[in-house]
């Protein structure tokens, strides 16, 4: 039997504080108490620290199979770990795309044999699977995703008739990436007209632009009205798009939520002159305005989780020139940092941090016993110095890319200890990969 004591820490868990001591029994929080004694168990002195739930992601991208120059499943899961997320949810545009139930449980038989962390994988829906996308186990698959805008393969769906048909008939959570096709290609038309190939990152924010975002997320939530769709929207970027949701109804009974990402909480188009393509996402990062009322629509419950979008790229694609850089960038390993650096600056509270990046996601996908510091659940946990900083350099990227757009970025905290699923798998900066995340399950 694994078991370990958490001493004297503060505990960050619905809403409050508390200092007191957790068991781990195995795989699961077996006792939380004001003081445990258990001489059978490893004992980790937490005064002065604080244990949060782990983070759970609902949104990376980590390249396997198909595109494993630029990440892997192995080695973004080690660096979500060293970052305080536990468990993660990953996108199905890998190669081939996630069109079938067998690629679909191809990822799944990787995940079990390489990642450090917990897993989920959404299944994608194309312009021609869905028979294939009804066949999904909404108990152990987390949700199905839906580009409504530009992606790779058969992915990108912008058929009026397709987009009802899955709205209509997928019973499970849909997640969707919004931004307007026409739009996008209207702009970028104008741009090339002006600037020919001399295109710069400055322009990106303008030619995926907020409106755009808004006809691509305000049609998602319409076709969701009108099927009674459980719709997840991701990376919202635009303050617009912040008021098509709501914040009067407790998570669990809200038919439509929304995410926000680490970077369009913490860049604007301000930093496209020093950053330049290293902070080219789709959708973009938009002007301080957006930042700021994104901010606010999350802490006012409008928008109900944070995630990374984490999708690496290598140096090589990224120092190309702008038309011919690929959008995305590494983040798990900074995520939780980044908002704990906002809590420094005085943005946002760590209740509320923990809410966002693990209570939330748990409620809003129905995790199985993950999500919480609770007796009796899946033993999940991160110890925090907020006391110690570091600054982020290449020679300290876990991410396979080996960059960061966080580079000479000075973060007031550290992550110290990684408990998944009861098992210490980061310590003090060493990992002990003798044991393997667990597939997510989920409460429908």
């Amino acid at each position: 039997m694994s078991k370990f004591l958490i001493k004297n820490a503060t505990i960050v868990n619905e809403g409050k504080q508390t200092v007191g001591d957790v068991l781990i029994e195995n795989d699961r929080i077996a006792k939380i108490a004001s003081a445990i004694e258990d001489s059978s168990a490893k004992e980790i002195n937490a005064d002065r620290k604080y244990l949060l739930p782990g983070c759970i992601d609902d949104q990376v991208h980590f390249r396997e199979p198909g595109l494993t120059h630029k990440a892997e499943i192995y080695t973004e899961a080690k660096a979500a770990v060293a970052g305080g997320i536990t468990s993660f949810m990953e996108m199905p545009n890998t190669v081939p795309n996630t069109l079938t139930q067998d690629l679909l449980a191809n990822k799944y038989a990787i995940a079990a044999q390489k990642s450090l962390a917990n897993y989920s994988f959404y299944m994608g829906a194309g312009n021609d699977n869905l028979e294939e996308v009804l066949k999904t186990n909404p108990k152990d698959v987390c949700g199905v995703k839906v580009f409504m805008g530009s992606s790779t393969g058969n992915m990108l769906v912008d058929n009026e008739k397709t987009l009802n048909g899955i709205f209509g008939e997928v019973p499970m959570l849909i997640a969707t990436h919004c931004e307007d096709e026409a739009t996008i290609k209207h702009n970028l038309a104008v741009f090339k007209g002006k600037y020919g190939e001399h295109i710069t990152p400055e322009m990106h924010p303008v030619i995926r632009s907020a409106e755009a975002c808004y006809i691509s997320s305000s049609f998602a939530v319409d076709l969701a009205k009108k099927h009674n769709t459980r719709l997840h929207i991701l990376h919202i970027s635009t303050g617009k798009e912040t008021n098509l949701f709501r914040n009067d109804i407790p998570l669990a009974e809200k038919r439509i939520t929304a995410e926000a990402c680490i970077h369009h909480m913490w860049f604007n188009d301000k930093d496209y002159a020093t950053k330049g393509n290293w902070i080219k996402w789709n959708p973009a990062v938009k002007t301080e305005s957006d930042q700021n009322q994104i901010l606010q629509a999350l802490l006012d419950g409008r928008i109900d989780v944070v995630a990374t979008d984490h999708a690496p790229h290598t140096i090589q694609e990224k120092e190309q020139s702008y038309l011919s850089a690929p959008s995305g960038g590494p983040l798990v390993q900074h995520a939780l940092n980044a908002m704990l650096e906002l809590y420094h600056q005085g943005k946002i509270s760590l209740e509320n941090i923990v809410e966002k990046m693990a209570h939330n996601v748990a409620i809003c996908f129905q995790i199985a016993d993950r999500g919480f510091i609770r007796e009796g659940y899946k033993a999940d946990l991160v110890l925090v110095d907020l006391n110690k900083n570091y600054t982020v350099e290449r020679s300290n990227v876990l991410s396979k890319c080996g960059w960061s757009p966080f580079e000479g970025q000075k973060f007031n905290s550290v992550v110290t200890h990684t408990f998944v699923s009861g098992h210490l798998a980061y310590e003090n900066g060493v990992f002990n990969e003798s044991v393997k995340g667990e597939r997510m399950l989920f409460n429908r």
